[in-house]
């Protein structure tokens, strides 16, 4: 064999060996390229389906914030209506005539007076004369006290046992803390 020969064959081995490693190396790039292709395909739907997720959780918590919100100020302006009632349900007991006035009082002594308890009329309260001389008073032997409070209407009872507000503000919202929710179902259903 000759030189040429030798090195013909060298190069044509070479060559094909060449060939070979070209050919491996283009099916491990392809092999490679569909390996990648396929996981970018699924981090796409990874990705896709946590921005869905997200974008659903972000809509339901502002759906539930605004639901919050909805009813916060629903609240408000239901408590605003009650108050409103009592305010002016106090506006009435502050402007009642005479004769209602003192029944309303006489009842109430009745109801809560003790023995021996001295009665402190409000500022505002008009007919502290006329409640002085009801018979209540007597027979439940009360004392009247010359100094007023700044209460709104009505009268405190001072007694040995305990003392008793039955200023108008205090009857009111006694009446708010046990009707309000009934009050509310029929104003609001």
């Amino acid at each position: 064999m000759s030189v040429e020969q030798i090195t013909a064959r060298i190069i044509s081995d070479a060559e094909a060996d060449a060939k070979q490693i070209v050919e491996g190396a283009e099916k491990r790039a392809a092999c490679i390229l569909e390996t990648a292709a396929k996981e970018a395909e699924q981090g796409r739907r990874a990705v896709e389906a946590d921005v869905a997720a997200k974008r659903v959780d972000a809509l339901e918590k502002k759906t539930a914030s605004a639901r919050l919100e909805s009813a916060k100020l629903l609240l408000r302006e239901k408590r605003r209506v009650i108050d409103g009632i009592y305010h002016m349900a106090l506006k009435e007991l502050l402007s009642l005539n005479k004769e209602d006035a003192l029944r309303l009082a006489e009842r109430l002594l009745q109801l809560y007076a003790e023995e021996g308890d001295e009665i402190v009329f409000a500022e505002n309260y008009a007919y502290a004369e006329e409640v002085s001389a009801l018979p209540v008073i007597t027979q439940k032997k009360m004392q009247v006290s010359s100094q007023r409070l700044p209460l709104s209407g009505g009268f405190t009872l001072r007694g040995m046992k305990s003392d008793k507000d039955l200023s108008y503000g205090a009857l009111l919202a006694a009446d708010r803390e046990e009707y309000q929710a009934d009050l509310s179902k029929k104003l609001f259903s």
